[in-house]
């Protein structure tokens, strides 16, 4: 059985930083292209960034571009966002996720194994 479970979530002021974790078990981590998605009160949930396992290519949503970043750890089966320069309207629930293929994995329905989520509040 696949898990994964999200962690490293709190609460932060403006301009702080967090760093989620994903341990990853039950799956061949090492092959599986990972992505984080979050998801605010009374909104879809939208893809923040993703890293395949080949290569270690990242993608960006465009609202987090330079301020987060996505890493992985084979050995250790975990994936992490690193997210700095903390803003009110990064607020979310973030969830990572394991996509069902490996590349292009941007769209919620690319991805078949997801965390609980971890809570992040950012307060102004």
């Amino acid at each position: 059985q696949v898990q994964l479970v999200e962690s490293g979530g709190g609460l932060v002021q403006a301009g702080g930083s967090l760093r989620l974790s994903c341990a990853v078990s039950g799956r061949t981590f090492s092959r599986s292209t990972m992505g984080w998605f979050r998801q605010a009160p009374g909104k879809v949930r939208e893809f923040v960034s993703t890293i395949t396992w080949i290569g270690g290519v990242t993608n960006y949503a465009y609202s987090v571009k330079g301020r987060f970043t996505i890493s992985r750890d084979n050995a250790k089966n975990t994936v992490y966002l690193q997210m700095n320069s903390l803003k009110p309207e990064d607020t979310a629930v973030y969830y990572c996720a394991a996509c069902k293929q490996d590349w292009d994995c941007i769209n919620h329905s690319d991805y078949n194994y997801w965390g609980q989520g971890t809570q992040v509040t950012v307060s102004s």
